[in-house]
């Protein structure tokens, strides 16, 4: 096993059972020449032989670690894994089923030396069906512009290289791993930069993605968007919630009002109105007093973890 290493290469695998020989020697071709780097393999409860494959691979060279899931937990879950487990002061993920290059990895790290945070690939010319891939993922790209405002053309593409520091204080979960770069930016200022990468057809396997993931991914979307907006104030995000029962609860208390002038007192004297206005009044009440209770976690986290500002690197 390499000692500190200054480059970790992280690989989510998931029934790639004969893609794993060719992408190691791909990746120990790419950085033969370059500073000290380890390959983590992180084989994601794949049923087929893909372990065994990434076991043999581990045995025979020095620089390969194999991580095995009990069961498959999705490529973000292996991905934080991997992260977990990295040693090199830059982390590189990419997928595993050969349609990365890792010919492309020496340009990621000559950017992140640049000074960079997060350097992430795009995909210029994709290999792969126009109605079912290319045109989806350019939707979600735009649509993720617009909500996350980080200017990432292809949040798709797992080709990319970090500074450690960046990923401490990330937890990914369910399909986050595609808003990376978004949750970087909104946890640490990092500084991003974006290089055109290969994009190769797949040769072995078939692939893991569909139109399926588009809920999933749009619920992970609404997720980052409330992290982005109200992870420091969340007091702001139910007082918005707040508000707004406000508004209805002073509807419906108008709405009695004109029931006792216009209907008659026997009319009037239906409960349904005045009900629902103190429903409303009630949830507003409720939804502030959560609100104060989540400012007060959120402080209390922040002092005992000593969590201040982050300064870029080169400050005085």
């Amino acid at each position: 096993m390499v000692s500190e290493p200054q480059i970790s290469v992280v690989v989510p695998l998931f029934d790639e059972e004969e893609n794993v020989h060719p992408l190691v020697q791909s990746i120990r071709e790419a950085l033969e020449n370059g500073p000290d780097w380890e390959l983590i393999l992180v084989d994601d409860g794949s049923g087929d032989g893909t372990f065994e494959e990434a076991s043999r691979e581990a045995a025979a060279h020095a620089r390969v670690r194999l991580l095995g899931l009990a069961r498959n937990y999705g490529q973000t879950t292996a991905m934080q894994c991997g992260f977990d487990n990295a040693r090199g002061e830059v982390v590189v993920t990419m997928d595993g089923d050969l349609q990365n290059d890792p010919r492309d990895i020496p340009r990621l790290l000559a950017r992140v030396r640049d000074g960079y945070d997060l350097v992430v690939g795009y995909r210029q010319s994709r290999s792969e069906s126009l109605l079912v891939r290319k045109i989806p993922s350019q939707a979600a790209n735009r649509l993720i512009q617009a909500i996350t405002r980080v200017p990432i053309k292809d949040n798709g593409c797992t080709l990319k290289a970090f500074r450690r520091a960046v990923l401490q204080d990330l937890h990914l979960y369910s399909d986050m791993h595609r808003f990376i770069p978004a949750l970087v930016a909104s946890t640490a200022s990092a500084r991003i930069a974006e290089i055109p990468v290969d994009d190769r057809p797949r040769r072995f396997g078939r692939s893991k993605y569909g139109l399926s993931r588009v809920w999933k991914v749009l619920a992970d979307l609404l997720t980052i968007t409330m992290l982005r907006w109200f992870r420091e104030r969340p007091l702001a995000m139910f007082g918005w919630g707040a508000a707004g029962s406000i508004v209805m609860g002073i509807l419906f208390l108008v709405a009695t009002l004109v029931a006792n002038v216009a209907f008659g007192v026997v009319k009037a004297d239906a409960v349904v109105l005045p009900g629902a206005t103190f429903l409303w009044f009630g949830l507003a009440g409720y939804l502030l007093l959560l609100g104060l209770i989540c400012e007060v976690a959120l402080r209390q986290a922040t002092e005992s973890r000593g969590v201040g500002p982050i300064l870029r690197q080169g400050g005085a």
